[in-house]
């Protein structure tokens, strides 16, 4: 059974919306990859989430709770039902600074998106690769996330030029 950590924005990116990195719509091609890479982890996979509810409230903030209209919200309303056999809750601790341990110490990750750090150290901790699909922090970190043992999964590629419809 695979098991992912889901950026936000394959939800959102699943749902046909802009992820708000400035691109614009998702290409047909990105939003379809976005689509089969959830419809597959929830009919046959595992997501990870952190015990604190931080990657949910993120969710919640940009996803319908009733799983309409998209196929992101849809995914949104599994998280929510939580159902044991395709949700996976996992401690996500915190330093005293309020940072999170499992995110690398790494001075190539000092301006790495402090709201995607969240994914970063959970799949680190769980040594799982996270979903990726238009968030260019991703590509311009992914050398030292890599090699501070974070994998990632980018669903639409790495190159942000692809990403959106022209």
């Amino acid at each position: 059974m695979k098991r992912f950590v889901v950026d936000t924005n394959v939800p959102i990116v699943a749902n046909g919306r802009a992820d708000g990195a400035g691109g614009g719509s998702p290409s047909v091609d990105c939003r379809q990859a976005s689509i089969e890479f959830l419809t597959r982890l929830l009919s046959d996979g595992r997501v990870l989430l952190d015990l604190n509810g931080e990657i949910q409230a993120e969710y919640h903030r940009h996803l319908h709770p009733k799983g309409q209209p998209g196929v992101g919200d849809r995914f949104y309303l599994a998280v929510l039902q939580s159902a044991p056999e395709r949700v996976e809750r996992l401690e996500l601790p915190k330093a005293a600074d309020g940072s999170f341990e499992d995110f690398p110490v790494d001075a190539a990750l000092a301006s790495f998106d402090l709201s995607d750090r969240k994914f970063a150290a959970l799949a680190r901790r769980a040594k799982v690769p996270v979903g990726v699909a238009t968030d260019s922090d991703w590509v311009h970190a992914g050398a030292a996330l890599r090699k501070n043992g974070v994998k990632i999964k980018f669903l639409c590629g790495c190159a942000p030029g692809i990403w959106f419809q022209t």
